[in-house]
């Protein structure tokens, strides 16, 4: 049963073609043609967003890296778009996928990486040890540390894509039940699910904001 319930998230069960990535880009084609109008009241909106997210990040990162923040202001534009059009009927939800989350985490991580090795390596080597760390946890707090290093790429794509299908899944749950209910617990279910619904959307802003500030913050340490 849950092999088939979990099947409703396998690309190749939707629409039985290959055509389901596609919606990564959906996202460009669905923005309103009056968002391009200057100044539109879209346009006031997500810049207001971006500006906030800049300057958000660039207390992170540092007044020296002012161009760096455009990565990660697009990589949550990215994130973002995905999670809402997940939340559309019939629409392929790629952020719910490890192929889609880890793409992105683990590239990150390793440029990250090799940037704090190769160029700054007694910094990347202090980070390893805490510090006021007694002499005789040392040791053990560089296994810790070097294994909480390692794993960060995984714990940004599983967090992302177990939020995102966790959400669906409740949701499909409950829709599938639907058609054994009564007239007045269908009434209730409806309401059930709009609520649902509307966590879903805060979580689809929260996991894109929490992935982009996680990125920023692993590379604010190499530098």
């Amino acid at each position: 049963m849950m092999a088939n319930l979990f099947a409703s998230f396998d690309p190749s069960t939707n629409w039985n073609t290959s055509m389901n990535w596609t919606s990564i880009m959906i996202g460009i084609l669905i923005i309103p043609p009056s968002f391009w109008l200057t100044p539109s009241r879209n346009n006031i909106l997500w810049n207001k967003i971006l500006l906030t997210l800049h300057k958000e990040f660039l207390t992170l990162l540092g007044p020296k890296n002012k161009t760096l923040t455009l990565i990660f202001i697009s990589l949550f534009s990215l994130i973002l778009f995905n999670n809402f059009l997940g939340l559309f009927p019939y629409i392929f939800t790629s952020t719910s996928h490890m192929v889609m989350t880890l793409s992105l985490a683990l590239p990150l991580w390793l440029t990250f990486m090799l940037f704090g090795w190769i160029n700054n390596s007694i910094h990347m080597f202090a980070h390893l040890v805490p510090q006021g760390t007694p002499p005789v946890l040392m040791p053990f707090m560089v296994c810790i540390e070097t294994i909480s290093n390692l794993i960060r790429p995984g714990t940004l794509a599983i967090r992302l894509s177990a939020n995102m299908i966790a959400g669906h899944l409740l949701m499909t749950l409950l829709g599938n039940t639907g058609t054994t209910m009564s007239i007045y617990l269908v009434n209730i279910l409806i309401i059930i699910q709009i609520l649902l619904l509307t966590l879903e959307s805060a979580v689809a802003i929260i996991q894109s904001y929490v992935f982009a500030v996680l990125s920023t913050l692993y590379s604010s340490e190499v530098n």
